[in-house]
């Protein structure tokens, strides 16, 4: 048995897909734990104290994926793009924000648009504190859910806050900031400045002290800098992180699993409003599809897992692109193309997550080969993928998107059945999706090597040594149509003969008078 999912491996799981949807350098989370840790260790906090700075650290940007279109349409631009830009700046000044967000939203445009630019950011800013206390209360949210104390899914709300009284949301200062929060505070620059590869990581860092930070807390970081910028060395960050998880190391199980699983969900479904709830109905249609198909139930849950965390790769797109009413670009559709790619990107690291992505990162591939990332054939993609691809195509269909509103579902259903026809989505588990979303479905039986219903009245009468004239007059079509049905079975079936054809009808249960 794979073995099971630990609390730390989520959290260190989701701190990379946070990496990714702020364009920051992949593993600077693990780095800011693995600084952060420590820090709390050398300043002498109590071990409780010491856990919740190993997972705040995590943790503090969990929100990050929340009001992501308003900062697009904010800027012009790509938040995500803009997020990385900010990343240096972490315990910054207010005007050195701005002056940041106002580069970004006139640089290389004409001088009138940089004009309508800087007054939209004057309007725009105005209501960027309660984007802010959004971000803080999702996070909080989500921390909640996975299961941590109230301390820490406070201590989660306050990492915007400053050493000044000048942060967010709620202008707490000094010591009214949880002490695991003020010490990943300067571990998440320190890790950004070193990924980055800036020289000038410790006047930086000693320049927001007093401001951004809190001054023990620079203090203890630049009297052993030297120890802890080797721990951003390490040869695999994430192994390092997992070897500080505190215990227990027991894994997660039953609703504390699924629940976990389904923060996912909702962390990458923020990205966009037009993405919001669309894993989790993915989830129950792939899992009760899956079960009408007969899959085993370690299957079944695999399926209905790997349906929440599919998405996770689109929080590196911007929510400009989801939100696009009019053709994508050439960059834009590639970035699209790649989000199954950063999905398992993103969960590679936890075996069991790894095994999710296996599921996961296969939804957009199609059985004729025309689907991203891979381009991969029929062959290479199992029954669970099949459904998950196929339930996250009807749920798609059934959602408003920026260039169309929602598909009816008779519409939807008929779109499905026209993909499986053009074959790119399998037969079978199309079906089963209808069925499970409400759907009469036809009980035609689908026959194998793609014989029709005709074909198979031929075979049966062929089979029973009936002559082709004969079979034409039983079917009341032309002796021609006849011999042009058995030259098809044969082709389909591999033979070149009479008996052969009726040993492969035999083997497939073609012959069963019950069978119609």
């Amino acid at each position: 048995m794979e073995p099971g999912l630990t609390l730390a491996e989520l959290v260190a799981s989701l701190a990379l897909a946070t990496d990714l949807a702020m364009g920051h350098p992949l593993e600077q989370g693990l780095g800011s734990c693995l600084v952060a840790t420590r820090l709390g260790e050398l300043a002498g906090l109590p071990p409780d104290e010491v856990r919740r700075t190993f997972y705040v650290s995590l943790l503090r940007h969990i929100g990050c994926t929340t009001e992501n279109q308003a900062l697009a349409d904010l800027v012009g631009g790509d938040e995500v793009e803009l997020s990385g830009l900010l990343n240096p700046l972490s315990g910054a000044t207010g005007p050195e924000y701005l002056g940041a967000f106002l580069r970004y939203a006139t640089s290389g445009r004409p001088v009138l648009e940089k004009v309508r630019a800087t007054g939209r950011m004057a309007s725009g800013l105005r209501g960027f504190g309660p984007a802010q206390r959004a971000i803080c209360e999702v996070a909080r949210t989500l921390a909640a859910r996975l299961g941590f104390d109230p301390e820490t899914v406070h201590a989660v709300g306050t990492v915007y806050e400053r050493w000044d009284g000048k942060g967010m949301p709620n202008r707490l200062r000094g010591g009214q900031i949880p002490a695991p929060v003020r010490l990943s505070q300067v571990a998440d620059l320190v890790a950004a400045l070193h990924d980055l590869g800036r020289t000038d990581l410790d006047e930086v860092v000693r320049s927001r002290s007093g401001g951004g930070f809190d001054p023990a807390a620079v203090e203890e970081f630049t009297g052993h800098a030297d120890e802890l910028l080797a721990l951003l060395d390490t040869p695999s960050r994430w192994e390092a992180v997992q070897r500080l998880a505190p215990p227990p190391p027991e894994p997660l199980t039953g609703y504390r699993l699924t629940e976990a699983l389904h923060v996912v969900a909702d962390f990458a479904d923020l990205k966009s409003p037009y993405l919001v709830g669309h894993s989790s109905g993915v989830s129950v249609l792939a899992r009760a599809a899956a079960e009408r198909l007969g899959l085993s139930a370690s299957e079944v849950d695999d399926v209905g897992w790997a349906a929440l965390v599919h998405d996770l790769g689109r929080v590196g797109v911007s929510a400009g692109v989801w939100g696009k009413p009019g053709p994508l670009t050439a960059g834009e559709w590639e970035a699209v193309r790649l989000h199954p790619y950063q999905t398992g990107r993103v969960l590679g690291r936890a075996p069991f997550l790894a095994r999710l992505s296996t599921i996961a990162s296969l939804h957009h591939e199609r059985l004729d080969g025309s689907g991203y990332f891979r381009g991969a054939p029929a062959g290479q993609l199992p029954p669970a993928a099949r459904v998950l691809a196929a339930a996250d195509a009807y749920h798609a269909m059934r959602e408003p998107r920026p260039h169309r509103p929602a598909l009816a579902a008779d519409d939807a259903a008929a779109e499905l059945d026209r993909e499986v026809r053009a074959g790119r989505l399998d037969r079978d588990g199309v079906d089963a999706v209808l069925v499970a979303a409400g759907h009469r479905v036809s009980r035609r039986k689908h026959y194998p090597g793609g014989l029709t219903a005709r074909e198979v009245e031929v075979l049966r009468l062929l089979a029973h040594g009936v002559a082709t004239r004969e079979i034409a007059r039983t079917l009341v079509i032309a002796p021609k149509t006849a011999d042009n049905h058995i030259q098809s079975i044969y082709g389909k079936a591999g033979v070149t003969t009479r008996a052969a054809a009726a040993v492969f009808a035999m083997r497939h249960g073609l012959l069963d008078p019950l069978e119609r």
